[in-house]
């Protein structure tokens, strides 16, 4: 029975979603425009990154030929592979949403059946009777915050409000979260989450997806930073995922970084966490070297998103996209017979585009594996024909969502 390593890039969309308009998200496009900022040059950064985007090894496995896929064209400065190395194409998402919890359950195989609840824009954004309710329920002296914001900005702006007064940063997004930020020390890192624990109770009949623990450290403005301890807590899928699947029939599943938080620990064996890209990609490559035969991997690669394409950093995505590159051989290596390694994103945030959300878009679908055979799979009609072709791959039965395309690449399935 063979292994299956699903890495997802997360918020690396590739354009081309045909429901864009929708979301207020039409002509975005995360990977051809940091490739077309590259080009020209306005992916430069001194002591970073200078020239064109610089991911060869992705690109021979076909991310190039997946974002013409998805959008008709390659991307400015990606150059065209005649026979890619691997087999690619691209997915539109079916969900109603453009956040982690709807790209990553369909990716699993369990498109979202039912519309999120959201925030309004306005000051304050939270209803009144939930904050009474938090504030009652927590014994807190009352909130800051209350609006949409920037993560990184609103610590900043009332970090230091919030040491004096004892009250957490409150605040959501475009996404269906609930956030909250707090110093780890003067409010307490267990304190945050039996915080967040209480919230994630009360947000629950408006249909939040996500309540989110921000810690913080620092002691002023210019010295505040985020720390590792970040801790989500999402709604259960409302059906078995891949995991679940695999999980049942006896196998393993090791999730990377916050897969654990996004599936609720819901299927999820093994939880393994680190900070940064580069201490994930350690973390994964571990994780592969545990792995039997029926296991999954299933890795996230958080930086792309909440670093990069959050905060509108079109040379920090480069950057790590391009060190992602770098590192890719490392897994290859550690493929053997049978194995299939494939690479996807949740969701878009294209840097170069208007405020700060997710943005709608295909995501890439590419990888390899010692006996596949590289191949066009072509535009999918959903996520969900990813975990299908995992879930085909490790040998289970076919699920209630999504096609498998495993057929296409020949070896044994």
């Amino acid at each position: 029975m063979a292994r299956a390593f699903l890495f997802v890039l997360d918020s690396f969309g590739i354009g081309g979603a045909p429901d864009a308009a929708a979301f207020g998200d039409e002509g975005a496009d995360t990977f051809g425009h940091i490739a077309a900022a590259c080009a020209v040059g306005k992916g430069d950064q001194a002591g970073l990154r200078a020239g064109p985007l610089a991911i060869p090894n992705m690109i021979a496995l076909g991310l190039g030929e997946a974002a013409r896929t998805a959008t008709g064209v390659l991307p400015a400065g990606i150059e065209a592979v005649a026979s890619p190395a691997g087999f690619y194409g691209a997915a539109q998402e079916v969900s109603d949403g453009k956040d982690t919890p709807s790209g990553h359950w369909e990716i699993a195989g369990v498109p979202v059946p039912f519309k999120w609840g959201y925030f309004p824009h306005t000051i304050p954004t939270f209803p009144a009777d939930l904050t009474a309710a938090i504030v009652r329920e927590a014994g807190l002296p009352g909130i800051l915050g209350d609006r949409h914001a920037s993560g990184t900005e609103i610590i900043a702006e009332l970090g230091e409000e919030h040491i004096r007064s004892g009250k957490p940063i409150c605040y959501t997004s475009g996404d269906s979260v609930f956030q909250i930020a707090a110093h780890e020390t003067h409010f307490g890192l267990e304190r945050l989450y039996e915080l967040c624990l209480i919230v994630r109770r009360l947000v629950d009949p408006l249909v939040i997806g996500r309540v989110i623990a921000r810690p913080f450290i620092g002691e002023t403005a210019a010295t505040f930073v985020r720390t590792s301890n970040r801790r989500d807590y999402a709604v259960l899928p409302p059906e078995p995922t891949l995991a679940d699947r695999l999980v049942a029939r006896g196998s393993r599943v090791i999730g990377i970084g916050k897969i654990g938080d996004i599936f609720a620990h819901q299927g999820i064996s093994e939880t393994r966490k680190a900070a940064g890209n580069m201490a994930l990609f350690d973390a994964t490559l571990g994780a592969m070297d545990d792995t039997r035969d029926g296991d999954l991997v299933f890795a996230n690669f958080v930086d792309f998103d909440m670093n990069f394409g959050h905060r509108r950093d079109i040379p920090g995505y480069a950057d790590a996209l391009e060190q992602f590159d770098r590192r890719l051989p490392e897994a290859i290596a550690k493929l053997r017979r049978g194995d299939l390694l494939l690479i996807t994103a949740d969701h878009g945030c294209d840097p170069s585009w208007r405020g700060t959300d997710h943005t709608r878009e295909c995501v890439p679908i590419f990888g390899t594996g010692p006996d596949l055979t590289p191949a066009a799979v072509g535009l999918r009609k959903t996520f969900a024909d990813i975990g299908e072709t995992v879930a085909a791959h490790l040998g289970l039965a076919p699920g209630r969502h999504g096609t498998s395309f495993r057929h296409l690449l020949g070896g044994d399935a």
